[in-house]
């Protein structure tokens, strides 16, 4: 028998929780990078508008789908036909979280490896070789993801009130002191003697804010429109199974500005984390991704007073962010496939978990330099799976399953619904206007079109 559907306990725990699953790993490692690179301030701009004409609609649209049918996508979408935008978005949680979970496991490693000092007196060479040893001890790697799976588990498995509010109602308010903190020593950080290359934290502000719009360019663009789509969270069932818990007369749009809101601060306060500390210490402020978080910034931690206690608090900042979004990419198709098929949210929970899990293990063992695992060639490059994994849940089923959306809206439920419905408990200015048609029916499947068309080829 399927369990009777929850509702959220509070506004704030809908707003928090729903922050929480858009704040993630790419606000920390790639926004920071991007904003740097693309013209500071100006790409703020860029981003910012881009997430309220693109990625507010259609996180707005989400929710008020989920809050219109009471039931998950896959169950609550008619004509059953376009059960699709269900299916495909649990799909791509399902494939995301299989080396999702891993890259938690990483942060919670590299935590532990804080607190035990390994990175004291590193240097370039030190860090890359402690990373690359990392990689190729997939046993190591199994035992941090099983910890993430258990966590997951017993958080999601005690219900949405119990489990998944309370856990982002606690997490989200500690990440953002971690984060306020962070951001003020890194500010106030001084040049250490000796260091080659050192300049000062304000440097290194200006580098990452200062305006340059002749740095806005159609690359930048397209740079900011991944990014919004991707860190909202659109196209993976989660915001729609969100929605599917609220109130009838829940203030979908404001509530919904809220979320885009935390997501963008978190990712632009995350940048005043990174970009001081690394011109203090004479880093390269290009570096990004794996190797901004694995390689360059224990470096710094290793030479800077107290850099035992802030790289710890670094690391475990980012765990809290990827599992906060780990909660929402397994509660989707956790509580979907319970409503399919009439089971316990127990029962789904483990069985998700379990799927997800031994997916990423030949992600784990395709890491590292003596993986016996075949490579899949994409735009020329050939893929690990773990890389794989990203690519197709990011750069093909994420985009499609929003496009399947935005036509869902377009010629099944019709703009003036999707108005009617995500209007209802909306007060004051912010609100689904009229005017919202044009871009909403028009503009948003060109710009979904465009995002798949640049995931897609070279």
């Amino acid at each position: 028998m399927t369990e009777k559907r929850e509702t959220w306990g509070s506004r704030i725990g809908f707003i928090l929780s729903a922050a929480g699953f858009s704040i993630g790993l790419g606000n920390i490692w790639r926004f920071p990078y991007l904003t740097g690179t693309y013209g500071g301030g100006a790409f703020v701009l860029v981003y910012v508008l881009i997430c309220i004409l693109i990625g507010l609609p259609l996180f707005i649209f989400e929710v008020g789908l989920g809050r219109k049918t009471r039931l998950t996508p896959i169950v609550g979408i008619k004509p059953k036909s376009w059960s699709i935008i269900g299916w495909t978005g649990c799909l791509a949680c399902i494939i995301l979280m299989s080396y999702y979970m891993v890259i938690i496991g990483w942060m919670f490693a590299y935590s532990v490896k804080s607190i035990m000092g390994a990175f004291h007196g590193m240097n370039p060479e030190g860090t890359a070789a402690m990373f690359k040893a990392f990689m190729n001890s997939p046993v190591e790697m199994l035992a941090y993801t099983l910890f993430v799976v258990a966590t997951l588990g017993i958080t999601v498995t005690q219900g949405l009130k119990k489990g998944v509010e309370r856990a982002c109602t606690w997490m989200l308010p500690i990440l953002g002191i971690l984060l306020v903190v962070l951001a003020v020593r890194s500010i106030t950080m001084k040049p250490p003697a000796g260091v080659e290359g050192a300049k000062t934290a304000m440097e290194g502000l200006k580098w990452y804010l200062t305006p340059d719009f002749s740095k806005i360019t159609w690359e930048a663009v397209l740079a900011a429109l991944g990014q919004s789509f991707f860190s909202i969270g659109i196209g993976i069932a989660t915001a729609i199974v969100y929605g599917s818990y609220l109130e009838p007369d829940s203030n979908i749009p404001v509530d919904s500005c809220w979320v885009i809101t935390m997501d963008t601060g978190f990712a632009i306060t995350a940048g005043l984390v990174i970009f001081p500390a690394l011109f203090c210490y004479g880093m390269d402020p290009t570096a990004r991704g794996f190797g901004l978080v694995f390689e360059t910034l224990p470096i710094i931690f290793g030479q800077m007073p107290g850099g035992r206690l802030w790289g710890t608090m670094f690391f475990f900042l980012a765990a809290l962010a990827g599992f906060t979004s780990g909660i929402g990419y397994l509660e989707a198709p956790a509580a979907s496939f319970a409503e399919l098929f009439g089971i316990s949210r127990k029962k789904s929970t483990w069985g998700c978990l379990i799927i997800m899990f031994l997916l990423g293990i030949p992600a784990i063992y395709s890491l590292g330099g003596e993986s016996m695992l075949p490579t899949i060639p994409i735009k020329d490059k050939a893929l690990s799976l773990f890389d794989f994994a990203d690519y197709l849940s990011g750069n093909i089923m994420m985009p499609v399953t929003a496009l399947l959306g935005s036509l869902y809206l377009t010629f099944v439920w019709k703009f003036e619904n999707y108005q009617r419905e995500c209007n209802v408990g909306a007060t004051g200015l912010i609100r689904v206007a009229d005017w919202w048609k044009y871009h909403v029916v028009y503009l948003l499947p060109l710009v979904l079109l465009l995002i798949l068309y640049n995931g897609l080829l070279p």
